[in-house]
């Protein structure tokens, strides 16, 4: 894996809502992505894992260009591409592409597979139309699909298929950075297996790097180089994944792990550990946004925000009690009765 970073990523903030209403109160906006930090490097895979509604997708849009960035600043080879508007953004960035995590929405129900690819190379400019066909072509191939599924639509495929048209649809743009929302959401364990091994393929074929949003932990532990764990819109952990996996710092980490179905022998399958609901987004709670959940709280967490800081090289956490918290076990189980 390169060291040398095409994505960085400082301080980013996104807004969302906030409208004023013609009758009664305006609403207040939902600080979706809050003051997120992450690189990315050449041929590397990096996670961002989360509960539903933790500001993992907007995150993905808003590096994008599809979601307008309220603060920060999103650099590509160095070079600032924040602080535009939408349609200026996705012009500057399109070295980044995303793949949508349900690939039939992702598709006109109305148009062959054919068209629907070639609509991003209409789109930015690539001809003649034999040049594009020839593109589409290899990018099918690429993918382990068959020119002739061109004529074809998407009622008319599998799952699976769907899933590699639309990787198809990305690669066929050149990119060099994928954002991967939920790549396995809806597809049955062999289907998944499938995908995740043209998704590595095509990383090095192509020379890619993913941002890979998933919530799915056995998935993440496979594919990805780091991981960022975030709550709330913001990141409380980053780490290399086997160290994250072996020894995670933030509470929060510690609990998702602890919640994971496991099948070996003897595990402990009892009651999650996470409890109560995330806080509103409208109304997260002051100091250490996890403190209305967390087992290990204390006055501090209440009036302080914890920032990341260092536990070794490249591993980083936001808490302000994970000295406190590094010797005791990662994962605790109830004893055997």
């Amino acid at each position: 894996m390169s060291e040398r970073m095409i994505l960085e990523v400082e301080g980013l903030e996104t807004l969302l809502g906030g409208e004023r209403r013609l009758l009664g109160r305006a609403r207040p906006p939902v600080r979706a992505v809050a003051g997120v930090s992450l690189a990315l490097r050449e041929n590397e895979i990096l996670g961002i894992v989360g509960e539903s509604g933790c500001g993992k997708s907007t995150l993905g849009r808003t590096i994008l260009g599809i979601q307008r960035e309220t603060r920060g600043t999103i650099r590509l080879d160095g070079r600032a591409v924040s602080g535009l508007p939408p349609r200026e953004a996705r012009r500057a960035r399109r070295d980044i592409q995303y793949l949508h995590q349900d690939a039939a929405a992702a598709l006109d129900p109305w148009w062959s597979i054919g068209r629907s690819v070639e609509e991003a190379l209409v789109i930015t400019g690539v001809g003649p139309r034999a040049e594009r066909a020839a593109r589409i072509d290899r990018m099918l191939a690429a993918v382990g699909l068959e020119p002739a599924l061109k004529r074809r639509y998407p009622h008319e495929l599998s799952g699976g298929q769907l899933r590699r048209v639309t990787l198809a649809r990305v690669l066929v743009l050149a990119p060099r950075i994928v954002i991967l929302d939920e790549p396995t959401s809806g597809l049955d364990l062999s289907v998944q297996a499938t995908v995740l091994r043209l998704i590595r393929e095509l990383l090095a074929e192509f020379r890619l790097a993913y941002l890979f949003i998933s919530h799915d932990l056995s998935v993440v532990r496979q594919m990805c180089d780091r991981v960022a764990i975030m709550y709330l819109g913001r990141i409380v952990e980053l780490a290399d994944t086997r160290r994250l996996f072996e020894a995670p710092a933030h509470p929060y980490t510690r609990l998702l792990l602890a919640a994971a179905p496991r099948l070996d022998p003897g595990q402990d399958l009892g009651d999650i550990p996470i409890h109560g609901e995330p806080p509103s987004p409208t109304a997260v709670p002051s100091g250490c946004a996890f403190r209305t959940r967390c087992p290990h709280g204390v006055a501090l967490c209440a009036e302080a925000l914890p920032m990341l800081e260092p536990v070794v090289d490249g591993h980083e956490v936001a808490c302000h009690r994970w000295r406190d918290l590094a010797a005791t076990p990662a994962v605790s189980t109830r004893p055997a009765p």
